[in-house]
Parts: structure tokens; C-alpha cells; sequence
């Protein structure tokens, strides 16, 4: 296993991120213990969850996985071995505090102390913002995206408050560093910008979805992570299995996340099932899993510090942490290039 950097912080993290959104939903208890006993035992070292969790979110699955979590903590005894990375959400799930839930101070101190709880640990390696309180292209808002011009200073206050309550969580061994999750490259320069005037916490690592599919992240935020050493978390690597296949055709396997899914499947376009086609023909012309060169191919970029991979089975764990010993060459590389100019923006 490869160990990147974690921003400015001192923490080494594993390339591979242990993702766990699937545990209290699509996977049981022991499920979830089984698969952090393998991934620890193949050298990962970071695991990433959030209040939210288990997704596709309801109310009733609210805190679920980070209860595993926590559970697998007090069977095992192990917690000084892994960087535990959780998140405050941001607003629009009228379950989460009675749908007043904001990125403020008053929601973050909750919030803390609700995953602390279930989490069953005192304090968190990497804490992360989310989703932002003001429209952000992400998700399925892209196209439709325009940020509002009068908003400037409200938005300053606010992540002035943040990094200010972080710094407070920070000295008080609650948390040991921040993060962001779902942010622009305005946002991060600024959170950046203000802490460095403030003497606020550095915030260290930003994640946001990033894979063959999704490319965003490229060029401005690419920039960014390498200049101000605050690297990518990558999530949705398989653009929510997409990449593997297993959605081709219309299909919609029992159990699978689209399955379950109430909301509109915003990657489920045309372009984005071609492009599937596409890719699966380029791992096929080089007798590659497609999962496994969809992983190599985000563990390869410099400004990814790890990439956060989720898994239903343990054949699909498997297969996925070698994804470490994979090396594109230059032309997969190539025919990777041929399908993004092809299919720049599928979804």
C-alpha cells in the first residue's frame, strides 16, 4: 500500500480510502466489520464516512454507518491505527436537526458531538464541510449553475465562523484537522486565504467526486491541490458503479444503490452510457478489469491524496484495493484520452 501525505497535517493516509456509505443500508453490521478487518489487514489506514450515512439517505439510516464504525472500534480495540475522516452536513435533509441544519457554528458543535457518540471515540482525524450552504455546481446542478454576485460577504462571515469553530474543535482534541467536501475553487482559495490571515486551521484535503466520467476537478482544482498542497479525496471513483458496468442495458440489479434510489439518476444520460460502452472497450483491448483501470487511473494523479472506494461484496473490496498494483501505460493512457475527448462531459 502507498501512503500519501494528508495536506500540511503530518497524517500519512493510505492511497486507498476505506468509503462506508453503503454500511446500515446495502450492507449489514458484519459486513461492515468484515470489510475493515480485510482493508486494514491490506494496509489501509484511512476510512471515510459522515453524519448522513448510510446513502441513499433517510431519515431512519441517519448516523448508521458511523454506528458500525464506532462498534467495530470497541470490538477491535484499534482506533489510534486509522485516520478517520467524517462530515457535518450541509443544508437540505429536514431530518438532520429538524432541518435547520446549516455549515455554522451552532450546527457544527452538534454535529461533532453526534458522530463523537456514535463514532465511539473522542476526538476525529479529518473533519470535513459536506456540501456548502450556497449553490455549488455539484451533484446535478452543474448545467444550471451561476453563482449569485451579492452574496460575497454573507458567504465570508460565514466561513469565518466555520474556521473560527473548527479552531476551537482543534484546540479543544475534538478534532485534529479539517476538511472540505463538494466546494468550488473560489471556496477553497478563500478558506485557504482566510485561514492563513486568521491564524484559523489550514483546511487539508478537499473531496469531491472525481473519475473517468466526472473530470471536473480538472484543470482549476488540480491546480490548487498541488500548489496549496491540499490534495483530493476522490469520491465516486466508479461514478457510483457505473464504470463497472453493471447499470448497461437498463439494468437495475436488486440491492445496487440505482435500485434503491428514489431520486433522479442525474448520470444516467446517454452520453454517460456510451461513454461506459467506450471505456469498457479500452479495458477490454488491453485485457483490464474495468473497475480495476477506472481506479488505476485516479490513483495515478498527482493531486489525488486518496481515492475512496465503496464496496457491496468483498470480491468487489478485493478487486478493488489491487487496483494499487496497476499501472497504465502510455497507451491505455492514450485510449483513455481518445473516450474523454469523445465524451468530455457525460453527465
Amino acid at each position: 500500500m502507498e501512503y500519501r501525505p494528508l495536506g500540511t497535517t503530518g497524517m500519512k493516509v493510505s492511497l486507498i480510502c476505506l468509503g462506508t456509505m453503503t454500511w446500515g443500508r446495502q450492507n449489514t453490521e458484519a459486513e461492515g466489520h468484515a470489510q475493515m478487518d480485510y482493508a486494514t489487514g491490506r494496509g489501509v489506514n484511512f476510512f471515510d464516512t459522515a453524519e448522513m450515512y448510510a446513502v441513499p439517505p433517510t431519515a431512519e439510516t441517519y448516523g448508521k454507518t458511523e454506528e458500525i464504525i464506532g462498534s467495530w472500534f470497541a470490538a477491535r480495540r484499534n482506533r489510534d491505527k486509522i485516520i478517520l475522516a467524517t462530515k457535518v452536513a450541509g443544508p437540505g435533509l429536514p431530518w438532520i436537526r429538524g432541518g435547520k441544519n446549516a455549515i455554522d457554528k451552532k450546527n457544527i458543535l452538534a454535529a461533532v458531538e453526534g458522530s463523537l457518540k456514535r463514532l465511539r471515540t473522542d476526538y476525529i482525524d479529518l473533519y470535513q464541510l459536506h456540501w456548502a450552504n450556497r449553490d455549488d455546481y455539484h451533484f446535478s446542478a452543474y448545467w444550471g449553475y451561476m453563482p449569485v454576485e451579492d452574496e460575497r460577504d454573507e458567504i465570508l462571515d460565514n466561513f469565518l465562523e466555520v474556521l473560527e469553530t473548527l479552531g476551537d474543535l482543534v484546540r479543544s482534541g475534538k478534532i485534529r484537522a479539517a476538511g472540505l467536501s463538494n466546494e468550488t475553487a473560489w471556496g477553497t482559495m478563500e478558506y485557504l486565504r482566510l485561514a492563513a490571515a486568521h491564524g484559523l486551521p489550514r483546511m487539508a484535503s478537499i473531496q469531491n467526486e472525481y473519475s473517468l466520467m466526472c473530470r471536473r476537478f480538472e484543470p482549476d482544482l488540480a491546480e490548487i491541490a498541488l500548489r496549496e498542497t491540499i490534495g483530493l479525496l476522490a469520491w465516486s471513483p466508479l461514478a457510483t458503479g457505473m464504470l463497472s458496468g453493471k447499470y448497461r442495458n437498463g439494468l437495475r440489479p436488486p440491492g445496487t444503490r440505482w435500485a434503491l434510489e428514489s431520486r433522479p439518476i442525474h448520470r444516467d444520460s446517454p452520453q454517460a452510457r456510451a461513454a461506459v460502452d467506450a471505456y469498457h472497450e479500452v479495458a477490454r483491448a488491453h485485457d483490464l478489469d474495468p473497475c480495476q483501470m477506472a481506479l488505476a487511473f485516479v490513483n495515478r494523479q498527482p493531486f489525488v491524496t486518496a481515492t475512496i472506494i465503496g464496496a457491496t461484496s468483498m470480491e468487489q473490496l478485493k478487486s478493488n484495493i489491487d487496483s494499487v498494483n496497476l499501472t497504465l501505460n502510455k497507451k491505455i493512457m492514450a485510449d483513455i484520452d481518445a473516450v474523454r475527448r469523445r465524451f468530455p462531459l457525460p453527465y
